[in-house]
């Protein structure tokens, strides 16, 4: 939802006002938009436009290598064929110009008005229409412009700025749209200012393919895939209606419609590039990120555009813009990352000599990282839970994703003839790089500590390496994290469970009912966290809200330890 305005129906103005005052240097207000600066060179313009409420589609689009200038109307409304014609005369060079914007009746009929003044007057105007989405209508003269919108306008701006006459540019900018293709998805609808509720919705679970950018729903609702299967969607469903000899070399832009993150682009990016390997497809000068959206809309987009070798000079030239930067000057002297089969250190290490015993111990940790990775994914959603209370909430993520991580490393290992310290050491490692946080390196010391506690040299262990080995986990923790009993961490469940243990043992008791006993007084431990403030850690500054629930860590420490008594 869009929270800042003040009068809704001023909100286009009053943002474009703040746009033009912020980016003076480079870009000048029109009636109806903003034009570049010009150089000492003039070129064709190229006017882009739409509705306001898809930044930086248009006008952070303006600047040298792109746009010459961008028409803004209200939000989701074609400008008016005044300010087009405005906006096209004050970034008229004596050139030409061409007009381009996405296919929709407003603009078609506004910027028709426009050109066809500007050609009375004169001036050599042209059209060029951005036809790329292809879930809108099976002819491409019908299809809507959304995302490829980016595509076309880099490329003309491109041309235009390399001194192409108006022929060329209008050449250059009709085999781009040509050439592009574009399917996007929907989360969530937008929602206009000064509205409480969105334009759409889409049901939970869900989304809305086919999606429109000016508050359009999709065509139909699918049930929600992960992102590889949204990945294979997108690119077998664009690959299908991809242009008559197209080539193998494409632009790629994975676009976000106004809430998706970027973290989440970044991960449906990964996927698309394995899917376009697949299909023989090589991506030039990818674009991952926020460039055609639609105000606070959840969704995205892909757009192809197959490459010739002329559309591809244009598609990687520089450009300097408020919103989109492009400078191959700045990368030209980096050196390609180097390439090697060495693999990581912890992969080029080999398992030391381990004893009969030593190996026969390894069974037992790998069945307790089993343990433990059953116990952690069955409890992860409560850790969270847990940690939430006054935390941020992903102790039972990250734990999943340590013993995840430490159970892959020790399956590399095991069976063989490795021993127990050196599955306990390659799974310590393991999950301190993978879990991060302070949890994460809690742990991978801890695991590291018992390791080099047991070693893999003994003819045979006995109870008290046991009790040597736990004592080493917890002195690990202790050291590494400085908490102590009371202060609401693991620790308040790791020290009763040593000095129950270390009691039982040194009274004769076996290992495995010792460790129950001990294990009993971990749970109580954790159980009587609840009553505490958290003295270290994210939780602390909420220590007051904590009262009343248990400490996240020292729950799964808990959980984990009653797990293992049954080994």
């Amino acid at each position: 939802m869009t929270q800042l305005y003040n009068d809704p129906a001023e909100f286009a103005e009053e943002q474009f006002s703040g746009f033009l005052s912020l980016y003076k240097d480079r870009i000048r207000g029109v009636p109806g938009g903003a034009v570049s600066l010009r150089t000492d060179k003039p070129q064709v313009a190229v006017i882009i436009g739409g509705g306001s409420g898809h930044y930086p589609a248009f006008c952070g689009l303006v600047g040298p290598g792109f746009a010459t200038g961008a028409v803004v109307g209200n939000i989701f409304t074609s400008p008016s064929a005044a300010h087009v014609y405005s906006v096209a005369k004050a970034a008229h060079q004596g050139q030409g110009v061409i007009l381009s914007f996405g296919n929709y009746a407003g603009d078609n009929m506004n910027f028709g008005i426009a050109a066809e003044r500007l050609r009375k007057e004169g001036i050599d105007t042209r059209i060029v229409v951005v036809t790329d989405d292809i879930a809108s209508a099976p002819e491409e003269d019908k299809r809507r412009g959304i995302a490829g919108d980016f595509t076309v306008f880099k490329i003309m701006g491109a041309a235009a700025a390399a001194g192409l006459d108006i022929d060329e540019v209008e050449r250059v900018g009709r085999e781009a749209n040509a050439a592009t293709r574009t399917l996007g998805v929907a989360f969530s609808g937008c929602t206009m200012p000064g509205s409480d509720k969105p334009l759409f919705s889409v049901p939970d679970g869900h989304l809305g393919l086919g999606l429109g950018i000016h508050g359009e729903p999709g065509i139909r609702d699918e049930p929600l895939p992960r992102a590889d299967e949204l990945a294979k969607t997108l690119v077998t469903s664009v690959l299908k209606e991809a242009p008559d000899q197209p080539g193998t070399r494409v632009g790629v832009i994975i676009n976000g419609l106004g809430t998706t993150k970027y973290e989440e682009l970044f991960l449906l990016w990964k996927h698309v590039s394995t899917e376009l390997e697949t299909a023989g497809l090589e991506p030039v000068d990818v674009e991952v990120g926020e460039l055609v959206t639609s105000l606070d809309m959840g969704g995205c987009s892909l757009t192809l555009t197959w490459l010739t070798e002329e559309l591809e000079t244009y598609w990687t030239a520089d450009a300097y813009t408020p919103a989109y930067r492009k400078q191959k000057e700045a990368t030209a002297s980096l050196l390609a990352a180097a390439h090697t089969d060495a693999g990581s250190e912890a992969e080029q290490e080999k398992a030391p000599h381990a004893t009969r015993a030593a190996r026969t111990l390894a069974g037992t940790v790998y069945r307790g990282l089993q343990t433990a990775r059953d116990i952690l994914h069955t409890n992860e959603t409560l850790l969270g839970d847990i940690d939430a209370v006054a935390g941020d909430g992903d102790h039972g993520r990250g734990m999943v994703k340590g013993i995840d991580a430490a159970l892959a490393a020790a399956q590399t290992e095991y069976p063989g003839a490795a021993g127990g310290a050196w599955l306990l050491t390659r799974s310590g490692r393991a999950w301190a790089e993978s879990a991060g946080g302070t949890s994460g390196v809690l742990w991978g010391a801890a695991l590291e500590a018992a390791a080099a506690s047991l070693t893999d040299t003994r003819e045979h262990y006995t109870d008290v390496d046991a009790v040597n080995a736990v004592e080493a986990f917890v002195q690990a923790i202790t050291e590494l994290g400085g908490a102590k009993p009371g202060d609401k961490t693991l620790v308040d469940a790791l020290v009763p469970f040593l000095d129950e243990l270390r009691h039982s043992v040194g009274n004769d008791s076996p290992l495995p009912s010792a460790w129950e006993h001990a294990a009993s007084a971990a749970t109580e431990a954790a159980a009587a966290t609840a009553a505490l403030k958290p003295k270290l850690g994210r939780a602390r500054p909420l220590a007051e809200k904590s009262i009343g629930t248990p400490d996240a860590g020292a729950t799964s420490m808990a959980l984990i330890l009653t797990g293992l008594k049954r080994l």
